[in-house]
């Protein structure tokens, strides 16, 4: 049953959609009208996500997020009318400080996390500025605000929220504004093993006092408030979605 239809006409691209936060993020967007170009570097993950919505809006490109030939597939699926660019997908770090972190982490966490953001932003910009129209949602983390991380993850999480403020700095004005959505703990299928004991040591008591992990649903919730007309005087902003994590 439709819950809305504030995206009615509307075409979203959403990346990491083929599990948690994106996922959550798709279905509810489509619930409420949407046309949705989902991306997953998963094949099955997207197949399974069509088999649920067999009537849907919607459209999915398999692929990894930083090869730009996946990124021109992309903007191509989307068409000439882009609404909308959640900046989902993102890769953990193993908790690995700067001491014991390898160039190969460091390296991959950065191309997901960081450079990916930007690139698809860079490619859905022009056709949402032609429009005058446009909502980007970029997802950090609350590994931006404290020590939640290894090195490379908290590097690439600041680095949206900088991403972020500088594309509403200068697009704004222009109608595309670009926001920030801060997860705390939340319930997804990805893994996050510790690969240091020295970090385990070192976050088990910031850990401990972490409210307990959101929903998926719960993210998708700001995300989807946050791609709408409802926010439509809210740009360069950084959301907290953590139960409350970021005031301990």
């Amino acid at each position: 049953m439709s819950m809305g239809t504030r995206f009615d006409n509307q075409t979203i691209i959403v990346t990491g959609a083929g599990s948690g936060i994106g996922k959550a993020t798709t279905e509810r967007l489509l619930d409420e009208g949407g046309r949705v170009i989902a991306t997953d570097i998963s094949p099955q993950r997207l197949e399974d996500l069509t088999a649920s919505h067999p009537r849907a809006k919607l459209e999915t490109l398999a692929g990894d997020i930083c090869d730009e030939t996946v990124i021109d597939g992309i903007v191509n699926l989307a068409g000439s009318h882009i609404d909308g660019l959640v900046n989902n997908a993102g890769i953990t770090d193993g908790f690995l400080p700067n001491a014991e972190v390898d160039n190969a982490t460091w390296d991959r966490v950065l191309a997901v996390n960081m450079t990916a953001v930007m690139k698809l932003s860079r490619a859905v910009l022009p056709i949402m500025l032609d429009a005058g129209k446009g909502s980007i949602v970029n997802v950090s983390s609350e590994a931006a605000t404290r020590l939640a991380a290894g090195v490379a993850y908290t590097a690439t999480k600041y680095a949206v929220i900088g991403i972020t403020k500088n594309n509403a700095a200068f697009y704004t004005r222009k109608g595309v504004r670009t926001n920030a959505v801060l997860p705390g703990g939340v319930v997804t299928n990805i893994e996050a093993p510790f690969k240091s004991e020295y970090a385990m040591e070192v976050l088990g008591q910031a850990f401990s006092m972490a409210p307990a992990p959101a929903s998926a649903e719960q993210l998708a919730a700001a995300i989807t408030w946050l791609l709408s007309d409802d926010s439509a005087n809210v740009s360069g902003s950084v959301v907290n979605s953590d139960g409350g994590w970021s005031t301990l």
